[in-house]
């Protein structure tokens, strides 16, 4: 599938968490808001660890060392999710029914 050139407003600004979501913001304005269970690494992560994190990939991504998590804003921009968040999302279902 194609993908078109990042835009350099697409660079991470900031990065933010409440228990449910990550929050990041982009130079451009515009702030992807994504549940936090789609990354179970760091659902899992210490408030420490998550608020670790380093802009990386030319600006264009997210590194979280001690999580070994590293997104970008492509990704969250296409609502992708870890591999291991449909098992997670399955599991955690019935408790929030």
């Amino acid at each position: 599938m194609p993908t078109s050139a990042p835009n350099p407003g697409e660079h991470v600004k900031a990065v933010r968490f409440t228990d449910e979501n990550l929050t990041v913001d982009l130079h451009d304005g515009r702030t992807i808001l994504v549940p936090l269970a789609w990354y179970p690494r760091l659902l899992r992560a210490s408030p420490s660890h998550r608020a670790n994190w380093q802009i990386a990939g030319g600006g264009f991504g997210i590194h979280w060392p001690e999580v070994e998590e590293d997104l970008s804003t492509e990704g969250l921009l296409r609502g992708a999710r870890s591999p291991q968040a449909s098992h997670l999302m399955r599991s955690i279902k019935p408790w929030r029914q």
